[in-house]
């Protein structure tokens, strides 16, 4: 851009030049031979720039002959011609630059914060926990575009390399709680070793994308290495039925006598087309139902109304025997004794710990990637359908997608779930944004990297936070209550103005699990076991701590 620039400024002032000098042969020529009032060229120059800057024409104003009229006319034309191209070289690009905005390059304001490099989907939700709960932070930008669009959304950010002790600095590292690196693996560690030479005692987390290079990250000096990714693909392989159930789901321990879980309802069970209102689980199971998953939305509390069937996934909260009561109904009553056949679509970090993970039950596993590496069974697109069908999606029971692209993902899902109806599809989605879109390609579960590396980040960075579900589809949290103390739960109508449900409060080293909502009064050091959405949660927060 700034080569075009130069080249525009040099094209209009040789455009100037020649105007110049030929305008002003011409008109010392025509007062020569038309107006008879011959004069030296300087004189005639003058002129020339009298008429082009309008500033009047001196002695010679009054021309006699239609032609000297006619060349003042066309003067008078070019030199407004040549100044509106000035202003459009130099003014306008001038004014630009002046009224743009740009990032800052210092953060001399902020305090008790959190320093965050670089920006990124992880980063973004993670930013999401720290607005809920009103903590200052400042993210470091290497990308000046991305810094000023930043900037203009009113994100606390300073523009410059995270890997540098001075932007370090300029961010208030000395001021700051934390600093959490999110680049790339090897960006990380020397991000690492200059926060912790400007300021020795500050907390260093970082995440990596490849577990085992974590252990440099610790050389360099990070107190927490976190590895989303690894955590993710365990979490997609658990959600594989297997030949010794259909359903896999792990329940999250809340006390000893409650258990958080969420259901698959498969086709034949007992609960499979029919209504929650027909169903009646406290009733009828003696278990809470906090909401349920319907094709990727979570509704809560349970509509009556809503048929359940294979898309819908249970959220209900009880006691571990009434669990495995309702468990029994949701799972199919003809369970499958010939192992299972799964695929597992991208080989990086999330799929190899998917296949370690699966490598432990009689699941039979094919490995698909664009690569060609060890491990890798079928070396191809997972776009393409001939590739899919050489993986064995018609006999698949399952794929995993980890992909590194969601736009790739969503087609591959596409293609999956066109080859083979029946198949149950596990999507890794690395945006938040993206999980809808999964859904809507065929998707029967969908996790996001994003979410969950916020949620690491949130249970690390923030002391008085615990996550109990990292990688789960909905969030369940230890927080301390807050402005809750002193209320109820029915006097703070925390589900209707949040959408979370309190599960347990934890008082004196115990958790309670069974309290009246309406008469249990909430003392300033308890603490509260939430479940529900991240949106949910988020606002829990905004209210109640921040």
């Amino acid at each position: 851009m700034s080569l075009w620039r130069s080249r525009r400024t040099g094209y209009y002032i040789l455009l100037v030049a020649v105007t110049t000098v030929v305008a002003t042969l011409l008109y010392n020529y025509g007062m020569a031979t038309l107006e008879n009032r011959p004069q030296p060229l300087y004189r005639s120059l003058e002129v020339v720039f009298q008429t082009y800057t309008t500033t009047g024409y001196g002695e010679d104003a009054g021309w006699e002959t239609l032609q000297m009229n006619l060349l003042v006319i066309v003067l008078q034309l070019t030199g407004i011609g040549l100044i509106l191209t000035g202003v459009d070289i130099f003014a306008v690009p001038w004014l630009r630059r002046a009224l743009e905005t740009t990032a800052p390059t210092t953060a001399p304001d902020v305090e008790d914060h959190v320093i965050i490099c670089e920006y990124t989907p992880r980063g973004e939700a993670f930013i999401e926990e720290l607005e809920s709960r009103g903590r200052e932070y400042v993210v470091v930008e290497p990308d000046e575009e991305t810094a000023t669009e930043l900037h203009e959304s009113d994100h606390r950010v300073v523009h410059g390399d995270p890997e540098s002790t001075a932007v370090l600095e300029n961010a208030g590292i000395e001021r700051a709680t934390a600093v959490v690196a999110d680049s790339a693996d090897d960006t990380n560690a020397s991000i690492v070793l200059s926060a912790r030479e400007a300021n020795p005692d500050v907390r260093i987390v970082t995440l990596v994308e490849e577990q085992r290079l974590g252990e440099y990250h610790r050389i360099a000096g990070a107190d927490e290495v976190l590895s989303p990714r690894q955590m993710l693909g365990e979490s997609l392989a658990h959600r594989v039925p297997t030949a010794v159930t259909t359903a896999v789901d792990e329940g999250v321990e809340i006390g000893n006598d409650l258990e958080l879980v969420e259901l698959s309802i498969a086709e034949g069970s007992d609960l499979h087309g029919r209504t929650a209102g027909e169903i009646q689980l406290r009733e009828q199971f003696g278990v809470d139902g906090i909401g349920a998953w319907f094709g990727g939305t979570f509704e809560s509390p349970i509509p009556n109304d809503r048929k359940l069937d294979t898309e819908t996934r249970l959220l209900v909260a009880g006691e571990p025997e009434r669990i495995d009561e309702l468990r029994a109904e949701a799972t199919s009553t003809v369970l499958p004794f010939a192992a299972q056949c799964a695929i597992i679509a991208g080989y990086g970090e999330s799929g190899a710990a998917a296949g370690g993970a699966l490598a432990e039950t009689n699941t039979n596993v094919t490995v698909l990637d664009i690569g060609e590496m060890e491990g890798v069974d079928v070396v191809g697109d997972a776009r393409d359908p001939t590739t899919v069908r050489e993986a064995g999606i018609d006999n698949a029971s399952t794929i995993i997608v980890t992909l590194d692209d969601d736009t790739t993902a969503i087609f591959a899902t596409l293609v999956a779930r066109d080859m083979n109806p029946s198949v149950t599809i596990v999507v890794r989605a690395n945006d938040t944004e993206n999980v809808q879109k999964l859904y809507r390609a065929g998707a029967d579960y969908v996790q996001s990297l994003a979410t969950v590396s916020g949620r690491m980040l949130a249970s690390t960075v923030f002391e008085d936070e615990e996550v109990l579900a990292v990688d789960r589809q909905i969030d369940v949290v230890k927080l301390p209550v807050g402005r809750l103390a002193g209320q109820t739960l029915v006097d703070a109508t925390v589900r209707t103005r949040t959408g979370c449900t309190v599960l347990a409060v934890r008082r004196d080293g115990e958790t309670i699990t069974d309290f009246d909502p309406a008469s249990f009064v909430f003392d300033a050091d308890d603490e509260v076991i939430l479940a529900g959405t991240d949106d949910s949660v988020r606002s829990f927060e905004a209210q109640f701590l921040a």
